[in-house]
C-alpha cells in the first residue's frame, strides 16, 4: 500500500549557504534525512524543477518540489495492543500513553510499541512518516499524545510543534524543597562520554522548560512544567541541571537518598518508585482541518497519585522542614 504525495516549500534566506540535503531536512522535518537523499537521488525531490545533488548550496530562495510515493514500512510489525484513546477524527488520534510503552520501534523494542499498535488500527498510517507519530514519550512517562492519520494533519502538527504553539504541560514530583517557580533555558545535546543520556551542553540545541510549584512536602516538590521546545529528555535533563532530579529518575536520578524521619510508608515507596514521576497531563494544539483550538488533560497515574498520598501523610506527621 501507498500513497502519492506533493509537496513544496521555498527556501528561507538564513538557510542560504547550506547543503541541499541539510535545507531539506530543515524544511521537511516529518521525513528521515536517508528518505529525503533518496528522493533527491531519484528526482522526487527537485530544486526549482531541477535535479541537483545533495551536497550542493544554496541561494535562498528556491523552490524544493516533492514528488514521491509513500510506502508502508515492511519493518513495521502491526500488533494488536490497545490503545487509550482520548480523542479520534478523520485527522488526528490522541492517546493516554501508559507507563512502560515504548512509543517507537528500536534496538531492544522491535515490537510493543505505539507505532507498532497505530500501524496495527490502520494500514494507512503505516504509509506516514513515521506511522503518523510527530512527538514521543519517554518509556516510563505517562500521558497525552497526539498522532496525525494523513499527511495533511502531520504536516500541520509538525508545523505548530516547530513554531512551538504546541501547549504541552506535565505534573512531576521532583527531588529537594524548592521555594518558588522558574524557567529554565539551557541547550541540550548528547552526552560527551555517556552516549545513552542527553545533557545540558553550550553547543546543544535551545532548550526552554517553565516551572511553578504545586505542592510542596518534606523533601520533595510536585511541579506543573510547560515546555516551549521539546528535546530528548528534556524536563528530566534540565531539573537535574538546576539539582532537582524526578524522583524515581533511573537515569539522572542519582542514588536513592531517604529525608531523614521519613515514615516506614514513604521509605517503603520512595525504594520500588523506579521510574520517573512525570506525566504529560494537558495537550493543545490547532485543529490541522479546522484550526479551532482543542485541549485535553487526562488524570494522574495511580502510582504518582499513591506517592501523593504517601508524601503528604508524612508531612503531616513530621510537619514541613521549610519556614
Amino acid at each position: 500500500m501507498s500513497q502519492h504525495i506533493t509537496l513544496e516549500q521555498q527556501v528561507e534566506d538564513q538557510l542560504s549557504g547550506k547543503r541541499l540535503d541539510q535545507i531539506a531536512a530543515k524544511l521537511f522535518p516529518q521525513f528521515s534525512r536517508s528518505r529525503l537523499q533518496a528522493w533527491i537521488k531519484s528526482g522526487e525531490l527537485l530544486v526549482d524543477g531541477e535535479v541537483r545533488k545533495s551536497k550542493e548550496k544554496l541561494l535562498g530562495g528556491e523552490a524544493l518540489t516533492i514528488s514521491a510515493e509513500l510506502e508502508v514500512e515492511e519493518s513495521w510489525e502491526p500488533n494488536d495492543i490497545e490503545l487509550d484513546v482520548i480523542f479520534e477524527d478523520d485527522d488526528i488520534l490522541v492517546i493516554n500513553k501508559p507507563i512502560g510503552m515504548v512509543v517507537h520501534p528500536a534496538a531492544g523494542h522491535k515490537q510493543g510499541t505505539v507505532l507498532n499498535g497505530l500501524v496495527h488500527r490502520s494500514e494507512v498510517q503505516a504509509t506516514l512518516p513515521r506511522a503518523g507519530i510527530v512527538h514521543r514519550l519517554d518509556k516510563d512517562t505517562s500521558g497525552l499524545m497526539v498522532v496525525a492519520k494523513n499527511l495533511e494533519a502531520h504536516t500541520s502538527l509538525v508545523g505548530q510543534l516547530q513554531d512551538k504553539s504546541v501547549y504541552r504541560e506535565y505534573e512531576a514530583i521532583v527531588i529537594g524543597e524548592m521555594t518558588g517557580g522558574g524557567m529554565v533555558n539551557e541547550p541540550i545535546a548528547r552526552h560527551p562520554t555517556q552516549r545513552t543520556r542527553m545533557a545540558v551542553v553550550h553547543s546543544g540545541k535551545p532548550a526552554v522548560t517553565h516551572y511553578r510549584i504545586i505542592e510542596r512536602y518534606r523533601a520533595h516538590t510536585r511541579l506543573s512544567v510547560r515546555l516551549e521546545t521539546g528535546r530528548t529528555h528534556q524536563i528530566r535533563v534540565h531539573m537535574t541541571h538546576i539539582q532537582h532530579p524526578l524522583l524515581g529518575d533511573p537515569v539522572y536520578g542519582g542514588r536513592l537518598k531517604l529525608p531523614k524521619g521519613a515514615t516506614p510508608e514513604l521509605i517503603d515507596e520512595l525504594r520500588v518508585f523506579r521510574r520517573q514521576a512525570l506525566h504529560a497531563k494537558k495537550l493543545g494544539l490547532q485543529h490541522p482541518r479546522t484550526d479551532e483550538y482543542c485541549e485535553w488533560e487526562v488524570p494522574l497515574p495511580v502510582d504518582i497519585l499513591h506517592m501523593i498520598e504517601v508524601l503528604l501523610d508524612d508531612l503531616k506527621i513530621n510537619g514541613p522542614t521549610f519556614i
